[in-house]
C-alpha cells in the first residue's frame, strides 16, 4: 500500500485566517437615549453631571458602540464628551451600531499587518470558519495583500476559488 501524501501541507500556500483577527473583547452598546430628558432632549447640565459621576469602569477593556435609538436631536458635543470618559476605559469605541464597531475592530487589526510578510506569497484567505467574519474584512484584506502577493485564493487549501494572479513581467 502506498503512503498517503498530504499535498496541501507540502504546498507553498500561505493560509490567512481572518477569524484570528477578531478582537476577543466584549461588545456593548451605549445608548445615549437613556440620558435624554423625557426621551426627547439632552439637557447639558444633567448630562455633564452624569458624565462626571457615572462609574465608567464597567467599560474597562470593552468595545463600545455609541448610538441614540430615540428620535431626538443630540448635539455632537455630547458624543464627544462621552468619548472623553470612554477613552480611559474602553478598548475601542465608535459612533454607530455593532456592525460599525466590528468594522473598526477589523480595520484596526488589518492595519497592524505587515504586507511584506506576504511578499510574493500564494495566499489562501480562509473562508467558512466557525465564527462569522463580515464581508468588509475580506475586502479590506485584499487591499492589503494585492500589492505584494503573487496570488490570492479564497476557501480552504484543498478547495479554493482563484481570485487574483499577478501578471507575469514582460
Amino acid at each position: 500500500m502506498e503512503d498517503l501524501i498530504n499535498r496541501v501541507a507540502q504546498s507553498a500556500l500561505t493560509t490567512f485566517n481572518l477569524e484570528e483577527l477578531i478582537h476577543p473583547g466584549e461588545r456593548v452598546v451605549y445608548d445615549i437615549k437613556d440620558n435624554l430628558f423625557h426621551g426627547l432632549i439632552l439637557r447639558e447640565k444633567d448630562f455633564r453631571e452624569f458624565i462626571k459621576t457615572h462609574d465608567w469602569s464597567q467599560f474597562d477593556g470593552k468595545n463600545v458602540a455609541i448610538i441614540c435609538s430615540a428620535d431626538a436631536i443630540v448635539p455632537t458635543w455630547a458624543y464627544m464628551l462621552l468619548a472623553t470618559k470612554l477613552q480611559n476605559h474602553a478598548h475601542r469605541y465608535v459612533f454607530g451600531n455593532l456592525e460599525a464597531l466590528e468594522q473598526e475592530l477589523f480595520h484596526e487589526a488589518i492595519a497592524q499587518i505587515n504586507p511584506e510578510d506576504y511578499r510574493d506569497a500564494k495566499v489562501v484567505v480562509k473562508g467558512c470558519g466557525s465564527v462569522p467574519v463580515p464581508t468588509y474584512a475580506y475586502v479590506a484584506i485584499m487591499q492589503k495583500l494585492l500589492p505584494v502577493v503573487s496570488s490570492v485564493m479564497y476557501g480552504e487549501p484543498c478547495s479554493t476559488v482563484p481570485l487574483y494572479k499577478r501578471p507575469k513581467a514582460q
